[in-house]
């Protein structure tokens, strides 16, 4: 989807990605200030620069070391641009090599909470702190996370902030807009992070408040009817957040020219895919067609044992289910996806092979059918996940299904280890419900990030009656994260669990035994497979 209008002449604050973990929690920062922001990889262009509107750039961290050869630095034509700039960790480090200053390793890395003392009167820190020192100095309440740090500073920059093993935690140039971070302001665990990025955003940089969520929804329907005029358009529509709410964004904007397919790959929740055509075809009228697939997937995945084989075959399986119904459908000029911001952030580091690392296949399926030659409508591209669930508030969704817990694309498949069966889904599903609806109805539910259950296609004994058995073994998991880039694991009440686990054991034939996982990420993901 082209850009709009909007879009097309509004400010931005950019990101240059240097590869930093943080890097889109930076900019769901800055936008939570009212400020639009995009993040471009550190190998844009100039022109693609430009063409962004710029009024000012932030240099990320990032898990490279200036010190080595191929380190990625800063082009020599962006300090021709007269912008601000704020470079943060690595960003930071760039700036100053860039620039002429010194950088080295040190033999103590700061790693964690740490204390940064206002070293002198500055422009950019002025009037943000979080206490006194004995000798009335200012000191700030920071998160560090580097190994490498400035110890020369460039021509014209002087040092604003030390700590104790950092002689340079922050700097400035003095006459320039230029400014540099050795700690990292987005994150919750800097306590004044917010008022750093609305010094640099607002007011260094001079950024307009018009980034509301009104504002979105408005330019959005606007877009969207400039896009499609008056063709058709198709959406895969699963019941999750980001094509739910595409569902209702395009139903708002061309009502019934808007045909949904919802396809049931029998690896939904309990009671999820009547759930999804209730809602949305009962109290939104939307245009759907519903089909049954289970058979096909389950044929599909049978003998399959490999998660990402598994993802394979779920995907090939839907193009060619949902490839069947698009055709029946007449005159259809574009596909719609859900895509959001944080995928197109990822899709564009992926192509930098130093930076990128896969992990497992997106959850997300791919892959758009290629003689089917439609348009590509990607209304949300822009908008990050919580964006996403606001203009489905604002839209009528209900909240309940706009803030469930995550489920991945391939559903239920990668929470049976293995091969996938119809006996095994049935467990789980039962499994499932019953952990979930306890963490409701003890008020817990959202006070984890994200709960499930996961089937293991073990057996172990367990003494029912006066006999000895042999059944499966259902692990319960729960985490808590802001970013579900890390995260901990949850620690429910024991009386909680236990009772949970009763309750599996008793109401669920097929289960011996329960287990609660408490592996972090890292090393662990959330996911099983």
């Amino acid at each position: 989807m082209r850009m709009s209008k909007h879009q097309a002449t509004i400010k931005a604050i950019i990101i240059l990605d240097y590869g930093s973990q943080y890097t889109q929690l930076l900019a769901r920062r800055i936008r939570e200030l009212s400020v639009y922001c995009e993040v471009k990889p550190h190998t844009i262009s100039k022109e693609s620069l430009l063409a962004a509107n710029p009024i000012g750039i932030i240099l990320s961290g990032g898990p490279n070391s200036v010190l080595n050869e191929d380190a990625p630095l800063l082009p020599k034509w962006l300090f021709t641009l007269e912008l601000p700039i704020l470079g943060i960790c690595y960003g930071m480090q760039a700036l100053a090599v860039s620039l002429g200053g010194k950088v080295l390793g040190s033999t103590t890395a700061e790693y964690g909470y740490a204390k940064v003392n206002h070293k002198v009167k500055s422009r950019f820190l002025e009037g943000i702190q979080d206490g006194v020192n004995n000798d009335k100095s200012l000191f700030l309440d920071v998160w560090m996370s580097h190994g490498d740090h400035v110890t020369e500073l460039p021509q014209g920059f002087t040092a604003i902030a030390e700590t104790e093993d950092a002689p340079i935690a922050a700097m400035e140039h003095l006459q320039k807009p230029w400014f540099a971070l050795q700690f990292h302001p987005e994150v919750t665990h800097t306590h004044q992070g917010t008022a750093i990025l609305r010094r640099f955003v607002i007011d260094i940089c001079q950024a307009e408040l018009n980034w509301t969520h009104t504002k979105i929804l408005d330019n959005l329907i606007a877009n969207i009817k400039d896009e499609v005029k008056q063709d058709k358009v198709i959406l895969a529509l699963s019941g999750g957040v980001d094509s739910s709410v595409v569902a209702m964004l395009l139903h708002k904007a061309i009502g019934k020219r808007c045909h949904c397919i919802f396809v049931d790959n029998g690896l939904l929740r309990e009671n999820e895919a009547w759930e999804v055509l209730r809602v949305f075809k009962e109290n939104f009228d939307l245009e759907i067609t519903a089909v049954d697939a289970k058979q096909e997937f389950l044929a599909a995945l049978k003998g399959v044992t490999c998660p990402e084989e598994k993802r394979k075959k779920i995907g090939h399986t839907f193009i060619e289910i949902f490839e069947k119904e698009a055709i029946k459908l007449k005159n259809v000029i574009y596909l719609a996806q859900g895509t959001i911001y944080p995928d197109v952030i990822e899709s564009a580091a992926a192509s930098d092979e130093k930076a990128a690392h896969v992990i497992k296949s997106h959850h997300n399926v791919g892959g758009l059918p290629v003689d089917l030659e439609f348009k590509l409508l990607e209304p949300v591209r822009t908008l990050f996940k919580d964006e996403v669930r606001q203009l489905g508030l604002d839209l009528g969704l209900p909240k309940h299904l706009l803030y469930r817990h995550p489920f991945p694309g391939p559903g239920l498949a990668v929470r049976v280890l293995g091969e996938v069966k119809e006996e095994y889904l049935a467990i789980l599903r039962q499994a499932d419900k019953v952990f979930i609806e306890a963490l409701y109805e003890a008020n817990l539910y959202t006070k984890v990030s994200q709960a499930f259950a996961v089937f293991l296609p073990v057996k172990s004994v367990a003494v029912l009656g006066d006999g000895r058995v042999y059944d499966y073994v259902i692990c319960l998991r729960a985490v808590e994260t802001h970013d579900f880039m890390t995260a901990k694991w949850a620690k429910l009440p024991w009386d909680f669990l236990d009772e949970v686990a009763r309750k599996i054991m008793n109401r669920v034939g097929g289960i011996s035994r329960v287990t609660y996982d408490i592996s972090g990420k890292p090393p662990a993901t959330i996911e099983w497979e």
